[in-house]
């Protein structure tokens, strides 16, 4: 799907409505539940607070979404609490905001999915024991359908969600008319409920924030505003108010009718029939309409997990942009969507599944501290800005966001200090070490944009370049580098022997007649390993700080790259080995297949290409492209050219800009990607000039080094990624210029 596309994809109230508040509202198949399964470890007697606990709840749930009401039109960008915070109270609020709402995505996939599981297993109870395998299965299917896209998701997700809303709306009204005469009573009414504390206000307490998963989700719309139709912030505030008064209705209606139909539960029925499933039995007996309750439920409660689906990658994008998260995760896949995130999301639900053997009151003790720690800083950075603006209305905007901050942050308490010790501790604990996290991958971007825009070599400066060619034996691949070499016209070239040391006399008294004006042949000093020896020679060649020495690498590859880099690791290590030589350039001059034929014909003797074409790949103008275009102007070609591949139009002209400022000698192309993918137009660019006959095309890599292996997995491996393209490329050599951020940022 082309990039132009994304205005199509925008999500009408209709379609967003399923994407964004499944979460919320199928946290009614479980909060009523929560909320008394604390109460009846005082005894029976205790469910008579379940509706004036449940009238709070949906009173702070009505409070949070006008909140988010006025958040959602504030922000019509999105980015939720993450940008609120940070704007308004500073960057540790605002990824602390971030760390919790990120950790709560998790959660939420790994709740919404294991209650669909309990859904399944009430109706079948013979999978109960394979619950955590279905539970990951269901992981891998929402994963699955999320990268297709959001539109498709929203698609396939809308019934499931319409639906459950519905048979749920249906059961309350049968459930009443049925009350009419006298209610039905539950089968579980005469379950002994032995009181194993006291009611007390901690006890309160504790269901309240049990039943406050109620809550959970309503962050969603604030962080995926972008994914409405136009007027975008005004769609996700009337879709916003839709799904509060879903909600409210819903949990306040199933709360009574437990109430009505004399429901109970404990730990032992909970785990094999849930409340819900209860009061659909209750009011429909075993009928068509209670297994389509069941299987509603079950689907809403794992679509439900598509919340997270839609607003972790968003948000993981956005703290990219901010170079607080890995850069990767702003990559668009083939269907649009963030598919890193999405591929992340669903590997740390699954570890999360299993860890905790798919059970739904333990992980769901974990669930709520996220929620209310990004709701307070949210509302919190909003009377900020209400009081900082001073907008038309900011005095009521700025009461009713000081309302739900004090709300939520009332409610923060009470769930950190009664659920801290039955498991959230670990979200408490885990905040501030992702929080940490963030701030860790930003400082390294921070080093490496302040090394990167240091102008410390022109593109203009001359700069001496000295060619080490490695001759391993006198074979086609070293004659095609040989070739190659020539059609470059170098001022110096070392030939060094890479070779078993007992051929080395014998091809040393070749070599001035295989490669005669080329000097002869150099053996590596010292006894030590070769890769050892090399370095050190290459070292010990290295003049002023700015000269490059250039390793050329002859290398006979097959037509799978793979299996090729598998034969030949000592050769893939040695040039991985070079690149952390500062002021080392490692050119890799592949023979391939199609290459073979000629080069045989000429008896095993250098071919020297006719015409030499250099193209330098830029993904930005900074100091590490500077250092490959003034590398690409030494090697004296023909025709030297840069190209940037544009998948995003709106950055064309800052790119161009930024050309013209750094003083660039050599001419800028951009090329149209309109699938975000580089390969197709890197190949058609590239063809261009290899299908005229005799010309070889060398590709200047601009690669970063970074100083610790970990870093280098904060950066997009463009570079590896077009080094294994184009390793069975035909006429094509491949040149990676090392930029080291340690080395080439000191002044």
């Amino acid at each position: 799907m082309a990039s132009h596309k994304l205005e199509h994809q925008l999500l009408p109230k209709s379609l967003a409505l399923p994407v964004f508040a499944s979460d919320p509202l199928s946290s009614n198949a479980y909060a009523t539940e929560e909320m008394m399964l604390v109460l009846v470890t005082a005894g029976a007697g205790a469910l008579v607070y379940r509706i004036p606990i449940a009238l709070v709840i949906a009173t702070v749930l009505i409070i949070v979404i006008a909140s988010y009401r006025q958040t959602v039109r504030a922000y019509p960008h999105g980015g939720g609490s993450y940008i609120v915070a940070r704007e308004n109270l500073g960057t540790i609020p605002g990824l602390t905001a971030a760390s919790a709402v990120l950790i709560d995505y998790v959660l939420t996939v790994a709740v919404s999915v294991v209650a669909g599981v309990l859904a399944v297993t009430s109706a079948v109870p013979s999978l109960a024991d394979h619950k955590v395998l279905v539970a990951i299965g269901f992981v891998l299917l929402l994963t699955l359908a999320n990268l297709r896209g959001v539109r498709e998701a929203s698609i396939l997700f809308a019934l499931p969600t319409y639906g459950f809303v519905t048979i749920i709306f249906v059961m309350l009204a049968t459930g009443l008319v049925r009350c009419v005469n006298g209610c039905p009573i539950a089968p579980t009414a005469s379950l002994p409920l032995e009181a194993h504390a006291g009611v007390s206000l901690f006890l309160i307490l504790r269901a309240f924030s049990s039943g406050s998963t109620a809550l959970t989700g309503v962050e969603a719309i604030a962080d995926g505003v972008q994914a409405f139709r136009r007027p975008h912030a005004r769609n996700a505030a009337t879709t916003l108010a839709a799904m509060g008064a879903m909600t409210v209705t819903m949990f306040i209606g199933l709360t009574v009718m437990t109430v009505l139909l004399h429901v109970r539960v404990n730990e032992e029925i909970a785990e094999s029939r849930s409340v819900l499933s209860q009061i659909g039995e209750t009011v429909f007996g075993r009928t068509l309409p209670y297994f389509a309750l069941q299987a509603l439920t079950a689907g809403i409660l794992i679509l439900a997990a598509n919340t997270s689906y839609q607003d972790f990658p968003r948000l993981s994008a956005i703290l990219a942009r901010d170079r607080f998260a890995p850069s990767q995760f702003r990559n668009r896949g083939d269907r649009l969507v963030f598919s890193n995130g999405v591929i992340v999301l669903s590997v740390l639900a699954s570890a999360l599944v299993y860890v905790f053997d798919a059970n739904l009151t333990d992980l769901i003790q974990l669930y709520v501290v996220g929620v209310f720690t990004a709701f307070t800083l949210s509302q919190a950075g909003m009377v900020r800005r209400w009081h900082r603006l001073r907008e038309p209305g900011w005095r009521r905007g700025m009461t009713l966001n000081a309302l739900g901050a004090t709300a939520t942050g009332v409610v923060l308490v009470i769930v950190a200090a009664t659920k801290f010790v039955h498991g959230a501790w670990i979200v408490i604990a885990a905040i501030p070490v992702l929080m940490l996290l963030l701030l860790a991958v930003n400082r390294h971007y921070r080093i490496v944009g302040q090394a990167l825009r240091v102008k410390k070599v022109s593109p203009a400066e001359r700069v001496a370049n000295t060619f080490v060619l490695l001759v391993p034996d006198l074979d086609l691949a070293t004659a095609d580098a040989v070739g190659y070499l020539r059609s470059l016209r170098p001022e110096r070239v070392v030939p060094v022997f890479f070779g078993d040391s007992e051929d080395f006399e014998r091809t040393s008294t070749a070599w001035p007649s295989f490669a005669p004006r080329m000097g002869g042949l150099t053996a590596l000093p010292g006894n030590g390993s070769r890769v050892h020896s090399l370095r050190a020679y290459v070292r010990s060649l290295h003049g002023d700080v700015d000269d490059f020495v250039t390793v050329v690498v002859p290398e006979e590859v097959s037509s799978d790259s793979l299996f090729h880099l598998v034969r030949r690791r000592s050769q893939f290590w040695l040039k991985v080995r070079l690149l952390f030589e500062s002021g080392v350039v490692v050119t890799n001059v592949p023979l391939v297949p199609e290459e073979r034929p000629l080069a045989a014909a000429h008896g095993e003797q250098p071919v020297e290409p006719l015409r030499s074409v250099v193209l330098v790949p830029v993904s930005a103008v900074h100091a590490a492209t500077a250092r490959a275009v003034a590398y690409a102007t030494s090697l004296n070609a023909a025709e030297v050219e840069a190209v940037y591949f544009s998948l995003d139009p709106e950055q064309d002209r800052t790119i161009a800009d930024e050309w013209m400022d750094w003083r660039m000698t050599i001419p800028l192309s951009i090329v149209e990607a309109p699938f975000r993918d580089i390969t197709n137009p890197m190949l058609e660019e590239i063809r261009k000039f290899t299908s005229r006959p005799g010309t070889v095309v060398t590709v200047v890599l601009p690669e970063l080094v970074v100083r610790h292996t970990w870093e280098q997995l904060l950066h997009n491996q463009t570079a590896l990624f077009l080094k294994r393209l184009l390793l069975v490329e035909p006429n094509v050599v491949v040149t990676s210029v090392p930029f080291h951020v340690r080395a080439d940022s000191r002044s």
